[in-house]
């Protein structure tokens, strides 16, 4: 492998690296798919149908089909969102569908190999060396490369050696457990809804969740707090919601990012792309959408770098992705510093839920990945009602 010279060797199979090498795969480029193989991402699974048509992924590889959701004030009080007939929230499990996306990429003609990537170098020949082991304990083996992408998480080896600052951003952690879904749905547990708790003792900074798998559900709860047990909310929530007893299939945790980096190209030979770039939605942590649009933007600049051999063009990835959705996480981050910052405060959010305007702009901006400018004066009452529960001057009902 030490003679070939790939176009790119991508670093992390998850939906933003797979779908960098799909797409660069079938643009003719020469290209290796890195992964550690093993690991399985903590993750609600939640994809709008958008992503199902962008990425032609197909309707088997959903386990559920969510038709609403239901928020959970901390006085227990729950408002039900329901999706109406917009569409739908589609549920994934991810070891089936990170699968799918690394067997399409090599089925249009990337490599794949299973290793850990272990550093980046550079001599006078042509190529970017990238090292890596395919077995803990094994001989250090490299490959070139002409582009290197790092879709390899949040705390991303290839981030931290090439791009200033990306040992700095700011990460919430994550833990859920997969559990055999209950025999019979209650008002506890509903196969057709995503439940999210609002609730301190639960999460201090974020939240945690219910969601449904088919089969089985994801039970999870985020915080930045490293203090706070995560598996004791979980705990608290399973037996609070009469989940203790459904078998555990498996148990995850990985930190995930909540700020794009202010730069994802090291102006030379790297990239990097997904939660390596800090592209998962602040205040509703959703991420592979985003790491999949992020991964496809990273694999049209690194076709026109490429094609060109000009740094500059590596910098249009981050570019379009902050054109298109830079204001969506602005908003998601003001929503989150001011909404998740006490119980009172929570309350109050999800008294907000209840509110007709809230739900459809909501659903229609999770369904098309934008914020809705079609009802104006929506807009503005919800703004008015925002700064009303915010400073007070509605009471939480």
């Amino acid at each position: 492998m030490t003679e070939t010279i790939y176009d790119a060797v991508i670093v992390g199979g998850g939906p933003s690296g797979a779908t960098a090498a799909d797409d660069l795969a079938r643009a003719g480029h020469s290209v290796l798919l890195m992964e550690r193989g093993g690991r399985i991402k903590p993750c609600g699974g939640a994809v709008p149908p958008r992503l199902m048509e962008d990425f032609e992924i197909p309707q088997s590889l959903l386990v559920a089909r969510a038709r609403s959701a239901r928020m959970i004030a901390p006085s227990n009080r729950a408002v039900d969102m329901p999706v109406g007939e917009i569409g739908y929230v589609g549920m994934v499990d991810r070891e089936e569908f990170d699968e799918w996306l690394r067997e399409r990429a090599v089925k249009s003609g990337a490599e794949r190999l299973q290793a850990t990537f272990e550093r980046i170098e550079r001599d006078e020949e042509e190529g970017t060396i990238v090292r890596f082991r395919r077995e803990r304990g094994g001989e250090i083996e490299q490959v070139r490369a002409r582009l290197v992408i790092g879709a390899d998480g949040a705390r991303s080896a290839v981030a931290k050696q090439s791009i200033p600052g990306a040992e700095k951003i700011p990460c919430v952690f994550a833990y859920h457990e997969i559990i055999q879904s209950p025999e019979h749905a209650n008002d506890a547990y509903d196969p057709t809804r995503c439940d999210v708790f609002y609730q301190g003792k639960l999460s201090p900074d974020f939240y945690a969740w219910v969601f449904p798998h088919g089969k089985t559900a994801s039970i999870g709860v985020g915080s930045a707090n490293k203090g706070f047990s995560l598996r004791g909310a979980v705990t608290t929530m399973r037996n609070e919601l009469d989940l203790a007893k459904c078998e555990t299939v498996r148990r995850e945790g990985a930190p995930i990012p909540l700020k794009p980096l202010k730069r994802w190209d090291n102006g030379r030979d790297v990239i990097v792309a997904g939660d390596a770039a800090g592209i998962v939605a602040p205040a509703s942590g959703e991420g592979i959408y985003y790491a999949m649009i992020g991964g496809r933007y990273v694999a049209e600049a690194a076709q026109a770098f490429l094609a060109t051999g000009e740094v500059k063009a590596l910098r249009q990835a981050r570019k379009h992705f902050m054109k298109e959705h830079g204001k969506v996480f602005w908003v998601l981050g003001i929503m989150q510093y001011f909404w998740y910052s006490s119980d009172k405060r929570r309350e109050r959010f999800v008294t907000m839920c209840a509110d007709k305007d809230v739900q459809q702009l909501t659903w229609q901006a999770y369904m098309n990945k934008r914020l809705v400018r079609s009802k104006p004066m929506a807009h503005v009452r919800i703004f008015l009602k925002d700064c009303a529960h915010l400073l007070g001057l509605k009471a939480a009902a």
